[in-house]
């Protein structure tokens, strides 16, 4: 169907064309059109602070090129304006990255003002103009984009490296709202080389602002955990033996979900639980992230070195092995595929702790606190009769 205006693909998805990635989403920009034209055409407006009009058919979002000036700190706080005067290059003027601010017309003729394209060449992030500096969001973009990209050999230009200090130090990102920076630091944890994201925000002196507790941490992630373990999110093709995430949407896939979750939970295991109450707290990070970490600041030893009746049973309840929604399985996959073994062994002990029926013992005449009290004590006479048993595992 005939689009008002012009029609361009802009941003992160013509940088993985070039990149030869697969994006998973289309971002379009119209220049020359007004809201009515639009709405004429059969697109149906949802923006609310800007002109955001879906496709008729393939309900894909397609915005009026704007411009944006900043009014107030943080996040929030940007006028937008739109027109059909507003150029392409102006709207391109206002983002993060040389490298996003790239547009492919309907023809496949490249729009590069700013120099995109040749940073692309040199894997350089270069933010695009001072305005940079008006949306201290994109210190956190820049760090995630670095923990997607680095392992192509991409780095942060030095001029973006001391205007991101800058913004660190003048306090600006205290003024980001907590829901905003835990949603990029559970993207960044699902990106190949989650520790860069937390790496450059040291750097540019970012850590102690949200991620105070963090501040000495090494964020050296096992092997089955750091990069090669972004295979279990959503990922592109295969590049050099290792999976490029190409992922960007602001919601998870149920895989990338996971993966942040386990190393967010290793990353966290040596805080004390006070500490690990205290981050979670300040990002509003979700409630099964700091259960997760809690668990594993617990029991993480327990896990590797199964020793005690006693702790490994506490190791399963707290894990939640009898109940819906647990995080035991997720626990045994901090172990890595060399410890199958032992994966397996806490798996056989769950099975036996679970034969371990409140209906046996209520037939026995048990109530109230006292069939909780012989139920424990059932479960702990099973984990022993197991470590006699079967043995404690080899590690």
């Amino acid at each position: 169907m005939a689009h008002p205006g012009q029609v361009f693909l802009v941003g992160g998805p013509v940088r993985d064309q070039l990149l030869s990635l697969k994006a998973h989403d289309n971002d379009w920009v119209i220049v020359g059109a007004t809201p009515e034209q639009m709405l004429s055409a059969g697109f149906t407006q949802v923006g609310k602070d800007f002109p955001v009009f879906l496709h008729p058919e393939t309900k894909e979002e397609y915005a009026l090129a704007r411009t944006e000036r900043k009014q107030g700190h943080g996040y929030q706080g940007f006028i937008c304006h739109t027109s059909p005067d507003v150029t392409l290059e102006q709207d391109l003027l206002r983002r993060d990255f040389t490298i996003n601010a790239m547009a492919l017309s309907d023809q496949g003729e490249l729009v590069d003002p700013y120099g995109g394209q040749q940073d692309l060449e040199n894997k350089i992030f270069r933010h695009v103009s001072p305005a940079f500096a008006e949306d201290p969001l994109r210190v956190l973009r820049g760090a995630r984009f670095l923990a997607r990209f680095h392992h192509l050999g991409f780095s942060v230009a030095q001029e973006t490296l001391a205007l991101m200090t800058q913004l660190a130090e003048e306090g600006e990102l205290a003024h980001l709202s907590a829901e905003r920076v835990w949603k990029e630091t559970e993207r960044a944890l699902a990106e190949p080389d989650a520790e860069q994201y937390f790496l450059l925000l040291r750097k540019v002196q970012a850590l102690n602002t949200w991620w105070l507790e963090l501040s000495k941490s090494d964020f050296e992630l096992p092997d089955h955990l750091s990069s090669n373990g972004a295979s279990q999110s959503e990922c592109g093709k295969q590049r050099d033996g290792r999976k490029e995430c190409v992922q960007e949407k602001i919601d998870l896939g149920e895989a990338a979900q996971n993966i942040a979750l386990l190393r967010w939970g290793y990353l966290l295991h040596d805080l004390s639980a006070a500490e690990i109450r205290a981050l979670c707290e300040r990002l509003r990070c979700p409630k099964r992230h700091l259960d997760f970490a809690l668990l594993v600041q617990g029991y993480f030893g327990v896990l590797q070195q199964p020793q005690e009746a006693e702790s490994c049973l506490q190791l399963l309840e707290k894990s939640g092995v009898l109940k819906q929604g647990g995080l035991f399985a997720e626990l045994l996959q901090l172990l890595p595929d060399s410890k199958s073994d032992l994966r397996e062994w806490w798996q056989q002990l769950a099975e036996q702790v679970s034969e371990v029926k409140a209906q046996d013992y209520i037939e026995q005449g048990f109530k109230g606190p006292e069939l909780g009290k012989a139920m424990k004590e059932g479960r702990l006479q099973k984990v022993q009769q197991w470590l006699i048993g079967a043995g404690k595992p080899e590690v």
